[in-house]
């Protein structure tokens, strides 16, 4: 099923300056160019976390019950045949992202992020017509998982040198974030072939980054520069700039002194952790539950070429951030025909003809769309 909408002009959103309110945030809003263009690609789905672009134009598309369509050129809708029996849709989990690998063209894999009764993990497909079999079960186990599903997310990407980087959540649980014995609120950095850390990892292990909350975003820019998108709890969702070994500051268990889930304590905590990553970029109140993150990348895009596309669920629009050099955050705009037109968007990934493909998450009749810039 195939539909598109293209959008006029339009006039700045009104934020004021710097401010923190709203979509803005800590960086000002501005205009969005005119001419973009939605095609609706396939629908009929249920929380397709990602989107995988496979040689020969066919998309993979995990959806969170624990499916994964193969969606034709045409738009037409296949289920894979899998066995996806372990997968355990609760609240925030189930079957989350999904992987290509670069020589799928030979080696038909593709590896797979899923909350099971026990755990999140990573497990390595070969693809052979519709069917997928398991080939690495696990590629990497025991990510923490909470019963109830909150913050059990899993958001993987490739870096510039092909390894893996997986952004994990929190579990909701005080004392995860900051304990570097567990791969939960992480940001890992793994051999895609082995589920094993990679040389030159800061502590020696799986472990990049830590102190997150819900990483719900990677993107990985031109030049190798790593953001992450992350949910923040009342105030301040996060797009943050990867340092290796850095700590970004959530701490709900205040150094271990309280016990429970205490969300008052501030996003990045830059009085506890002096030496904390400062976010690139904060939404302020309301938090619009920011979710994945792409770069549109190539001359199509014209004035937009360069800038990091981020979905949002509760903020149910598209953020475009124009981002620094250096990895500031310089404005935000937002395309009004992706503003609330087609509810709670969540994948974002770049295909490799340059257009942007993201994925809706309302539950019922869930898209996967194409952003275009016919211009």
């Amino acid at each position: 099923m195939r539909r598109f909408v293209g959008f006029a002009a339009v006039a700045a959103l009104v934020l004021g300056g710097c401010s923190a309110e709203g979509a803005g945030g800590t960086a000002p809003a501005t205009t969005t160019p005119a001419g973009l263009r939605v095609d609706v690609v396939a629908d009929g789905l249920s929380h397709p976390w990602d989107v995988g672009f496979l040689p020969d134009g066919r998309l993979l598309v995990p959806q969170r019950p624990g499916r994964i369509a193969l969606v034709a050129p045409d738009g037409q809708v296949t289920d894979v045949e899998a066995d996806l029996g372990d997968v355990v849709a609760r609240g925030e989990g189930g079957l989350m992202s999904l992987v290509v690998h670069p020589d799928f063209a030979t080696s038909r894999r593709f590896t797979t992020c899923a909350n099971t009764a026990s755990d999140v993990r990573l497990v390595t497909w070969e693809l052979d017509g519709t069917r997928a079999t398991r080939v690495k079960d696990p590629l990497l186990a025991g990510l923490p998982s909470s019963p109830s599903g909150r913050h059990s997310g899993c958001r993987m990407a490739l870096d510039r040198d092909g390894n893996l980087l997986v952004g994990t959540g929190d579990t909701a649980r005080g004392d995860v974030p900051q304990d570097r014995s567990s791969l939960g609120g992480k940001v890992l950095r793994v051999d895609l072939a082995t589920g094993e850390g990679v040389a030159g990892n800061p502590f020696g292990d799986r472990i990049y980054t830590y102190g997150h909350r819900n990483v719900q975003g990677v993107a990985v820019r031109q030049d190798g520069m790593v953001f992450t998108a992350e949910h923040g709890p009342s105030t301040d969702d996060e797009v943050n700039v990867l340092k290796a070994g850095g700590n970004y500051g959530w701490d709900p268990s205040r150094g271990g002194t309280v016990g429970g889930y205490d969300e008052d304590v501030p996003m990045t905590d830059l009085e506890r952790f002096p030496d904390a990553v400062p976010a690139a970029w904060s939404s302020g109140s309301p938090t619009e539950a920011i979710c994945d993150a792409a770069f549109l990348v190539g001359e199509q895009w014209g004035a937009l070429n360069g800038v990091l596309a981020v979905t949002a669920l509760k903020g149910a629009k598209l953020l475009l951030f124009t981002v620094t050099q250096e990895g500031g955050v310089h404005s935000v705009a937002i395309p009004p025909e992706l503003d609330g037109a087609y509810g709670r968007l969540r994948g974002a990934e770049l295909s490799p003809d340059g257009s942007l493909y993201l994925t809706t998450s309302n539950g019922t009749d869930d898209k996967v769309l194409r952003l275009t810039n016919p211009t």
